[in-house]
This record gives structure tokens, sequence and C-alpha cells, in this order.
């Protein structure tokens, strides 16, 4: 007789088949009632809705898994119940199209067969499917990820003026997008449409696309439409000039950065100058390396006491000759936290000697990367392959509904931090803003945050801030402010968080 753990092995292959590439979402009549049962128990699938399962993982009671699952979810339902007759909404094609991952709290699915019903769903989230009489022309609809969207051009025409004060960035991104005034102005004069062709003429005058926005207003007027132009913005709202070749979440970053800069630079204490003494300064971060390295590996999860932070710095650490050292997760990772700040410090030795700051990170950055995880690939923990670079891979953050964009566009939002960090003059700005963005993208598999950490001293550091550490009993308030920047574009409250950091490390400098 099978014991309990080759049941569950028998159970867990079959669940294995259906995972094929990647696949995460499942129907309960896909696996027989013993396995789904089985796996149920265990943890390793969680029921949705009735009929339907995502995978999971044993003791995982947050919503990862599920905001994960979420739009792979949205398109087999829709296409199970609504066969090819549906779509999402205008808003939502041109969120989705402008690299807007957050997870929305309702997704509104217009179907003919829609019967006006909110579908609840995990975690808060739902799905409305709205009753409507005619599917639009194929020709307007795009699908991406399994997901029926509007085109851009189409999406820009039909969401309402209350949507381009909502979301400014990805309505410029979607606008900016737009390759030739043919794409709208068909829509726009088939329909008569000339509230809607006023209103995008004032939005591609205030990007700063002023042909486009010309155009639009001769066509309308040459087939005998009054168009009265109107600008949909904010009147404070500011736009950099996007190229159309771009891709979206170039534009989108760009758009985030400019929108965000001059919150910061309110918000920071001014800059100190670099320092005089180059000598103290430096030896100042040695003073707090084992604090930073304390708090910024606790942030992380792991387990750090004083005295391995002071072994894996010395001699005293001997992977080849201690089974413990070479086995211990925790003092792999301290290991490697001591050898890439030793980079950092190179690199910030450089920055306060007068170097810019945004090449030198940016040539040295994939080297502080490389010796964080070295312990663990010559332990044999990891493959080499962990030290290629960039994921490959989706990749989800705990608790958030903040999903990092797709692992196809990490290598040119990565190249678009860079050049921000580049164009930008402001120190505190390039910390602040250096250190989101980083995090935002997640452009490696791990080791995110600290990395985030180490681009952000480095930034400040070309303002002459001492070293400044995040403290891991402020985790809940660092990462909370954090979300509130990816999810509402809101960076006042990270930035307040760092800037407070920022002054105690002033203080204590100041008392050398």
């Amino acid at each position: 007789m099978a014991t309990p753990n080759e049941k569950l092995a028998a159970s867990l292959a079959v669940l294995h088949k259906l995972q094929k590439d990647g696949r995460r979402v499942f129907q309960s009549k896909e696996l027989s009632r013993v396995h789904r049962e089985r796996l149920l128990k265990q943890g390793f699938v969680r029921e949705v809705i009735k009929g339907w399962l995502i995978s999971s993982g044993p003791g995982a009671g947050d919503s990862t898994p599920w905001f994960a699952s979420f739009w792979e979810f949205c398109a087999r339902y829709c296409n199970d119940r609504f066969g090819n007759d549906w779509h999402l909404s205008p808003g939502q094609s041109i969120l989705l199209q402008a690299e807007n991952t957050v997870i929305p709290g309702q997704v509104i699915v217009y179907s003919p067969k829609g019967t006006n019903n909110t579908v609840k769903l995990l975690f808060g989230t739902s799905i409305y499917d709205l009753k409507q009489q005619t599917m639009p022309a194929r020709t307007v609809l795009v699908r991406r990820a399994g997901l029926h969207l509007f085109s851009l051009a189409a999406a820009l025409v039909r969401v309402p003026a209350s949507f381009f004060r909502r979301y400014p960035i990805e309505t410029q991104v979607a606008l900016a997008a737009i390759k030739d005034t043919s794409e709208i102005l068909g829509r726009l004069l088939d329909g008569g449409r000339s509230v809607i062709a006023g209103r995008l003429a004032g939005a591609f005058r205030r990007i700063g696309r002023s042909e486009f926005a010309d155009e639009i207003t001769a066509a309308m007027k040459a087939a005998g439409y009054a168009v009265h132009e109107t600008d949909p913005y904010a009147p404070e709202q500011a736009f950099a000039r996007l190229e159309a070749s771009a891709p979206p979440i170039v534009g989108r970053l760009q758009g985030a950065w400019d929108s965000m800069r001059e919150s910061v630079i309110k918000t920071f204490p001014k800059a100190p100058g670099l320092p005089e003494n180059r000598s103290a300064y430096l030896g100042f971060m040695d003073d707090v390396y084992k604090s930073d390295a304390y708090h910024s590996l606790s942030i992380e999860g792991y387990s750090v006491t004083s005295e391995l932070i002071d072994r894996v710095r010395s001699d005293a650490w001997n992977p080849e000759g201690s089974s413990k050292d070479r086995e211990s997760r925790d003092a792999l990772a301290a290991r490697g936290y001591w050898q890439a700040f030793q980079l950092v410090k190179n690199a910030v030795a450089d920055i306060v000697a007068g170097k810019d700051a945004a090449p030198l990170v940016r040539a040295a950055y994939r080297g502080w990367y490389r010796e964080l995880f070295e312990p663990c690939v010559t332990a044999g923990i990891f493959p080499p392959s962990a030290l290629a670079g960039f994921r490959s891979h989706p990749v989800f953050l705990r608790g958030s509904r903040h999903v990092p964009p797709r692992a196809e566009v990490v290598s040119d939002a990565t190249t678009a931090l860079f050049d921000l960090l580049t164009r930008e003059e402001e120190p505190s700005v390039r910390a602040v803003l250096g250190h989101w963005v980083f995090g935002y993208i997640h452009p490696y598999p791990d080791g995110n945050g600290r990395m985030a950490r180490f681009l952000m001293n480095a930034m400040l550091a070309s303002g002459g801030y001492p070293w400044t550490v995040i403290r891991v009993e402020d985790r809940t308030e660092y990462l909370n402010a954090l979300d509130r920047a990816s999810i509402d574009l809101d960076i006042v409250p990270f930035a307040k968080y760092v800037a407070k950091r920022a002054r105690w490390s002033m203080r204590k400098w100041s008392k050398k």
C-alpha cells in the first residue's frame, strides 16, 4: 500500500503536468477528486471560485499566489464563459499596454453574454461582467497574454476626460505610442466625435505633439465639424517629451520620474556637498558597516548577528574547512554582502573624489550583484547561471498588488533608469527615485532590495550625504512607502522616510 508521501507525490506529479509552460490556473475538473482534495489539503492548490483553482504553496496564506495568477485567471475564466465574445474596458486596455502592472480591485469585462453581475474573487478582487448588445469590430481589439484589449488608438477615443487626469502618465505613454494621426482620425471622423477630437487635440498639444493637435483640428474642420480644443490634464501636471519609438516601459518610467522629482526636492535636506576629508567620510562607512549589514540583510529575512558579521568579514569565515559556514544560508548572504560592500565603497571613493556617480554606478552595479551571490555559487547552493544577470521569468512581491514589469522589458527599463540618473543633477532625486525605480523594475531574481539600497547610497554620496542605513525596525513603513510609490505613484511617503534616515546619518556624521 502506498504511503501518504507516495500518494502526495503522485498528486504533485499530476499537478506538475498541468503546470507546463508556467500555467498557474486550472479548472477543478482537470484533476480527479482524490488528487484535488489531497492538493487542496496540503496547500499546493487553492480554490478561487467554485470550479477554479490556482497553484499555491504550503503555508502560503498571503496574496502572492493569487496576484501572480490574476490576469491568467481573468483570461481563462472569460474564455471559458464567454468564448471569444468579450473584452476589457478601454481604460484597463490603456493601463496594461502602458505597463501599469498594478492588480486592480475590480476588472470590468464587456460581453453580449454578460449578466451585470459581480463575481467575487480572492483578496478583495472581483470581475464585473457587463452586458453589452454587440461586440466592437474585431479590428479595434488586440490580444495580449490571452486578454482581449482595445488598441491604444481605439481606447484613447473611448476613455472619458477624467481618465486623463487620473492616469496622466499612462495616457501620455499611450499618446506617445500613436505613430500617425490616421490611427485616431478615422475613428473621430466616422463618428463625428468633435468633443473627443478637441480633447485629444488638447492632450497631444499638452505633451508636446502640437503637429498632431493641428492635424486633428484641421481634419475635423475640413469635414464640417466644429472643434473646441480642451486640455484634459491638471494644470500642474508636468510632462517629459517621450519618443514615439520608445518602449512603453521607458515612457512610463520617464513620466513617473518627472512627476515625482519636485516632491523629493521639497522633502529632502539640502545636499552638504562633497566632503573635504574623504578619508574620514570613507571611515564613517566602515564604522556603520556592521549596522548597515545587519539591517539590510534582516529586512530581506536573513537571521544575522553581530558575531556572524564579524566572522564573515574576517579570516574566521572559512567555507572550505567549516561545513557550518559552507552550508549556512545566512553566513553566505552575509559574506556576499561584505564582498559587494567593498566594491560599493570603491565606487563611493571615486564619487566623493569628484567622478560622476551615474555612469560610474552604471558600469559597476553588475559586479556588485555578482559579489552578493558569489559565495552561494561557490558553495554549490546556486548554479553558476545565477550570476548571469537579469531575470528571465516573472517575479511577484509578497502581499503587494504591484507586479514588477515583465521580464521581456527589464533590459529596456534598466537602461532607462540609468539614462534618468545620468540626466538628473539633484543628488536627493537620484537617490530616492533611483532606489524606488530599481525596486520597481526588480531586474534580478533575488537581491533587488540590497542592490537598491547600495544604489541609493552611491547617489547620496554624490551630494556628500553620509552613508544612510534603512533599519529593519522600519521595515513595514519602508515597504509600505515603496508600495505607495509603485501603486499610486505617490513618492512623498518614501521620500520622507529616506530623508528622515539621511538626517539621522548627517547628525551622526557631524559628531565625528
